[in-house]
């Protein structure tokens, strides 16, 4: 039977050594505003990924990849499709590495994620309506031009990167119970999976997704891969329409639960996250508080981490979210 782990806890090791002359441990930090929010007796545990370059996750994922190529390979170039944070990812490793970077998006893509790539020294190509499209065409250009295609999930060092990220909560706080990740692609989640497995089975990882963009939700609950639903939701890193095949087998496999959250429960987590913690985060990072509210009660006296994924929201989405409390 084939294994639904697509890395090892080994993986891991090898992309926190390639990470390590680049990148900081994020903090793990406490609010008690936030655990009486919460309630319960819940000690909530925020990781601080926004603290990272970039003010994203993604950079562990862009990093671990670059640095996992060989020389000739990066003097070739490297290149992705991204709707803003993967890109960064890329982005960032290729000018610490100085290598060519180029970076697909969709046409219409958030400006300010497309200004912070091009500000970091790679080529941005616009196009397609939608993130599919652009992908596509990213595989068509390297392909064509020679380049390294980095997807931002199916690839096992992007995984292995962002695994690197739990594997620092549970060093930083050994006795965590339990973990809320925002799932878009999976690769944060796939990441906790694998290191839980390793070094504390007990750890519950549980996933949270928008009702407004429920592709993975639908494909952990009926078993099988859905693709081309509808995405709707206003956090950009958790709008995805589809499962993936190299992180789906592990999310079917390893999730103590996967939770769907309203978007008026994501928006009401993220100004909690602001008031509560000083914090700008992006739409997905409020995923993982809004899950643990709803489901507060089965985690009473619990620790619990969440995951400030990322910080990296437009100006006219903060906007909106702060205007309709």
């Amino acid at each position: 039977m084939t294994s639904p782990w697509p890395i090892s806890f080994e993986d891991v090791l090898a992309a926190r050594e390639r990470l390590r002359p680049y990148l900081s441990p994020s903090p793990l930090r406490r609010y008690p505003l936030l655990d009486e929010l919460v309630g319960h007796g819940i000690q909530v545990f925020v990781k601080h990924e926004n603290h990272l370059p970039m003010q994203t996750f993604k950079v562990r994922n862009g990093l671990s990849a670059v640095t996992a190529l060989d020389p000739a390979t990066r003097a070739r170039g490297v290149i992705g499709a991204s709707t803003g944070n993967h890109g960064q990812g890329m982005a960032y490793a290729a000018h610490l590495l100085g290598i060519p970077c180029s970076i697909v998006v969709p046409e219409g893509n958030n400006p300010d994620k497309n200004a912070a790539i091009r500000a970091l020294g790679a080529t941005l190509i616009e196009f397609g309506a939608t993130y599919d499209a652009s992908a596509v065409h990213c595989a068509e250009l390297a392909a064509a031009h020679g380049l390294t295609l980095i997807h931002g999930i199916n690839d096992r060092t992007v995984i292995a990167g962002a695994a690197t990220m739990s594997l620092e909560m549970i060093e930083q706080e050994p006795g965590l119970d339990a973990v809320f990740i925002a799932l878009g692609g999976g690769s944060q989640a796939v990441g906790a999976l694998t290191v839980a497995r390793a070094c504390k089975p007990s750890l519950k990882v549980i996933a949270v997704q928008s009702e407004a963009a429920p592709a993975q939700y639908e494909s952990w609950s009926r078993g099988e891969i859905v693709r081309g639903r509808p995405v709707r939701t206003f956090a950009e890193g958790i709008a995805t329409g589809q499962a993936y095949e190299v992180t789906f087998p592990a999310l079917k496999a390893g999730l103590a639960d996967f939770l769907l959250v309203r978007e008026d429960a994501l928006a009401d987590s993220l100004r909690h996250l602001i008031r509560t913690t000083h914090n700008l985060p992006e739409g997905a990072a409020a995923g993982g508080l809004a899950g643990l509210r709803r489901v507060a009660a089965s985690y009473a006296g619990q620790k619990v981490g969440i995951v400030m994924c990322g910080g990296n929201i437009g100006v006219e989405a903060l906007r909106a979210v702060l205007n309709s409390d």
